[in-house]
């Protein structure tokens, strides 16, 4: 995506820095340092591509403050703590300027209950569904085809994107976003066989989002058996991800695109989950844990463990597992050398 953003106003955004360099144009795009052509904006943010640093075209280099080098002529270098977090700053004020909040109002095609109740800075777009009871606070925005359960609450300046679906009696906190397809409040999975028949177990509970988290897109929790399903404030979820019924997931969590979490589960606070990991029903892992991707969990694992593989072990075990595996066609073919020689002798 291509822009137009003085130099003077870049600079503004960003707040402490230290500029070495001549250069004073317009910013017109972002971009990685090997990408980068004259007026972009480019950033280091991991070691690994120091080298490319000195080769980049990039006009604007933010990097970090001990950095040793210094900039071409015609460019300029942006020293700061944090060139990543700082980058991400500015992308805000892009967002904010290509995407700005909707106007306060209802479109004419959204269909609102009578007995809902909608903030009047709220903001409801085209085919949005408000049913009977339900509360959208200040600020709020729905954006277009979401649909709203009864009794379903929005908290203020939360965000609902395109063909979000949150369920009867469920509830998203303050300052959060639901991400394009996320279903809040479908039945949970669960069945009782009799005589071979799967019985249906109705699921009657709900689900609790808290405040400022954001749930990526396609991702769908499940309304609680009884109770509720809870997921803790600041906790963010990625793309891809199925969170069973009566699950609760604990504040500050990162869990990571196509994780499954099984009914009943509980993840307490800071809990890190790597993309295809799953969960069993009916444990806990601890706080701060960490598991590495494409994990299977099956066991309660105590705060601050650090996991890996299926089932998971302590990282230190994976490691040493991983590393006798690669030797397994050595040891065979030692092993049959050995049987050979038996033989001979």
């Amino acid at each position: 995506m291509r822009f137009s953003l003085p130099l003077s106003e870049f600079l503004e955004s960003i707040g402490e820095c230290r500029v070495e360099g001549d250069w004073n144009g317009e910013i017109v795009g972002i971009s990685t340092l090997k990408e980068s052509e004259a007026g972009d904006l480019s950033f280091l943010g991991n070691s690994r591509y120091t080298q490319e640093v000195a080769e980049t075209k990039a006009s604007v280099v933010l990097l970090p403050n001990n950095f040793k080098g210094s900039p071409r002529a015609g460019q300029i270098y942006v020293r700061v703590t944090n060139p990543s977090l700082v980058l991400g700053q500015f992308c805000g004020v892009l967002e904010r300027r290509f995407w700005p909040r909707p106007p306060a109002g209802i479109h004419p095609t959204a269909v609102i209950d009578r007995d809902a109740v909608v903030a009047e800075t709220a903001s409801i777009g085209p085919y949005c569904l408000v049913s009977s009871g339900a509360r959208i606070g200040h600020r709020a925005v729905l954006t277009s085809h979401v649909s709203l359960g009864a009794h379903a609450k929005v908290g203020d300046d939360s965000r609902l994107m395109t063909h979000v679906s949150l369920g009867d009696f469920c509830e998203v906190g303050d300052r959060s976003l639901l991400n394009p397809g996320v279903v809040i409040g479908a039945d949970g999975f669960g069945y009782e066989t009799v005589d071979g028949v799967h019985e249906k177990v109705p699921q009657i509970g709900r689900v609790i989002i808290e405040d400022d988290v954001e749930i990526g897109a396609n991702t769908t929790i499940d309304r609680a058996r009884f109770s509720e399903t809870r997921i803790g404030s600041g906790t963010k979820i990625d793309n891809l991800v199925q969170i069973g019924h009566n699950v609760r997931i604990g504040r500050g969590c990162l869990i990571v695109a196509q994780v499954g979490i099984s009914g009943s589960a509980i993840l307490e606070d800071y809990v890190v989950i790597g993309g295809q990991s799953g969960v069993v029903g009916h444990i806990t892992v601890g706080k701060g844990t960490r598991v590495g991707g494409q994990s299977g969990v099956s066991k309660t694992l105590p705060p601050g463990s650090v996991v890996q593989g299926s089932p998971a072990v302590e990282l230190r075990m994976f490691q040493r597992i991983s590393a006798l595996q690669r030797r397994l066609p050595d040891f065979f073919a030692r092993f049959q050398q050995l049987e050979e020689n038996t033989r001979i002798r």
